[in-house]
C-alpha cells in the first residue's frame, strides 16, 4: 500500500494562523488514530466515526489512520490503513493490537506527506500503531482515553516504558470522570473531560416494529454477550418480574461468546418471552429502541461511560442501569432512570416492576432523558473538541516561541 498524498492546499501553517477570540480560526488538518480497525464495530470507533464526520462538516480536513482488520480492507478516501489489527483479550472484552511489515518507516513517510496540524490518538498506548505514530510525530499530539476498570496489569507493568510516550502528549482527554480516574492512576497529568456523544434525530424519529407494539411491556437490552455486560443477572431479574405476573417481553440485541449459554439458560428455566435477535443493522437497532418501553443496562463494571445509555435517552426511554462509575456519570438517580446494585437480580426486578406499573413515571423519566441527551449531541461534543485542539495548539506554539 502506498501512502496517500495530501493535497498541498489543505496544509495550514500553524505560524500563519490568526489568534484572538474575535478572529475566525483557520481549518485544521487532523489525523485521527484508532488502533481498533475502523470501521470495526465498537464504542471507540463509533466515537471516531462521528467526530470525523462532524469535523469534516465544520470544514476541517480530517483523516482516519487505522489498521486493516481483514484482507479485504485497504485504504480508501480519507481512511489510511497501516498494518493489520489482531484481536486479543482486554479489560474483560476484546482488544486489538497492530502489527505490520515495515510499520515504522511507512508511518514516517505518511506523517511527512500529510504534515497534520493535530494528531488525535484514541487509547494511545494500545500496541503498536498508536505508540509508533506518537513516537514519530512532530506535531501537536492529543489523546482520548476511553477505558475504565479495576487494576490493570498491562498499564502497571508498562507505565515506565510508556512514560516517554505520555510525555509527548500535549493534550489529554478522558470521556468521563471514571475514565480520568482510571488512567490517572498510572499516568498522572491534566485530563480534560469531553464525553462521548449521541445522534439525536435518528433515535427520536425511528419507527417501531408493528408486531412489538401489542400492549406488552418491552424491555430492551443492547450489548455484547459477555460476562461484564451482566446479561445473566438481567435474565434472573426478568424471570422474577414474570413470576409477579407482569406482561413483559425481553428483547436482547447483540452477539458474543456467551450468547449460546444465555439462550440455554432461558430455555432450561422456561423463562417466557425472551427474544434473542442477535446482531442487527443500525436501522433495525433504531427500530428496536423505538419499540421499547424500558431500557436495561445491568453491566457489572469496567464501563467508562455508557454510550448505549445516551442512545436510550435519545429514544426517550426510562432506564434501569447498574450503579457503577461509568453509568452514574450519565444517568441521574431517579431522574432519567433507576440505578441499582450491580449483580443483583432482585434489585433489577424491583426497578422494572416500578416502571411496569406506572406509565406516567416511564414517560417522565423518558422525557428527562430525551432533554439531557441534547447536551451530548455529536455536534456539541465536536465543538468542544475543536476548541480544545485550538487551546492546546496555542499553548504549544507559545511554548515553542518562548524557547
Amino acid at each position: 500500500m502506498s501512502v496517500i498524498e495530501a493535497p498541498e492546499a489543505a496544509r495550514i501553517d500553524v505560524r500563519a494562523e490568526p489568534t484572538g477570540p474575535s478572529v475566525p480560526r483557520a481549518p485544521l488538518k487532523i489525523g485521527i488514530v484508532s488502533p481498533y480497525g475502523f470501521p470495526h464495530p465498537g464504542g471507540v470507533n463509533e466515537h471516531v466515526r462521528h467526530t470525523y464526520e462532524e469535523l469534516r462538516s465544520l470544514g476541517h480536513d480530517a483523516w482516519i489512520i487505522t489498521p486493516k482488520y481483514g484482507p479485504e480492507r485497504d485504504s480508501e478516501g480519507h481512511v489510511i490503513r497501516l498494518g493489520t489489527g489482531w484481536a486479543v483479550p482486554s479489560n474483560g472484552s476484546v482488544g486489538r493490537l497492530t502489527i505490520g511489515w515495515r510499520l515504522r518507516p511507512r508511518i514516517r513517510d505518511l506523517l511527512a506527506a500529510h504534515r497534520f496540524d493535530v494528531l488525535h490518538f484514541h487509547e494511545p498506548f494500545v500496541p503498536f500503531l498508536c505508540p509508533v505514530v506518537l513516537s514519530e510525530s512532530k506535531t501537536v499530539n492529543v489523546a482520548t482515553f476511553h477505558a475504565f476498570g479495576g487494576f490493570s496489569p498491562s498499564y502497571w507493568l508498562g507505565r515506565r516504558a510508556a512514560s516517554g510516550l505520555a510525555a509527548r502528549l500535549h493534550g489529554r482527554i478522558a470521556v468521563s470522570g471514571a475514565a480520568r480516574h482510571f488512567i490517572g492512576r498510572y499516568f498522572e497529568g491534566d485530563y480534560r473531560i469531553i464525553p462521548n456523544g449521541v445522534e439525536i434525530e435518528p433515535f427520536a424519529s425511528a419507527e417501531p416494529f408493528d408486531e412489538l407494539r401489542d400492549g406488552t411491556l418491552n424491555i430492551l437490552f443492547v450489548g455484547r454477550m459477555e460476562d461484564r455486560k451482566g446479561m445473566s443477572y438481567l435474565l434472573r431479574g426478568y424471570h422474577r418480574l414474570r413470576k409477579r405476573r407482569v406482561d413483559a417481553r425481553l428483547i436482547v440485541v447483540g452477539e458474543g461468546p456467551r450468547l449460546r449459554e444465555y439462550k440455554r439458560y432461558a430455555a432450561t428455566r422456561r423463562i417466557r418471552d425472551v427474544e434473542f435477535v442477535g446482531h442487527v443493522s443500525q436501522a433495525a437497532k433504531l427500530r428496536y429502541f423505538a419499540s421499547a418501553d424500558v431500557f436495561c443496562a445491568p453491566s457489572t463494571g469496567q464501563e467508562s461511560f455508557g454510550i448505549v445509555l445516551l442512545e436510550a435517552m435519545a429514544a426517550g426511554l426510562p432506564i434501569v442501569a447498574s450503579d457503577i462509575h461509568g453509568y452514574k456519570n450519565v444517568v441521574s438517580r431517579d431522574v432519567e432512570g433507576y440505578l441499582v446494585e450491580p449483580r443483583n437480580p432482585r434489585a433489577i426486578a424491583a426497578a422494572l416492576y416500578k416502571l411496569a406499573g406506572d406509565p406516567d413515571l416511564r414517560h417522565r423519566m423518558g422525557e428527562a432523558g430525551r432533554a439531557k441527551a441534547e447536551d451530548y449531541s455529536w455536534e456539541r461534543v465536536t465543538q468542544m473538541l475543536v476548541a480544545y485542539y485550538h487551546e492546546v495548539r496555542d499553548r504549544v506554539l507559545a511554548e515553542r516561541i518562548a524557547s
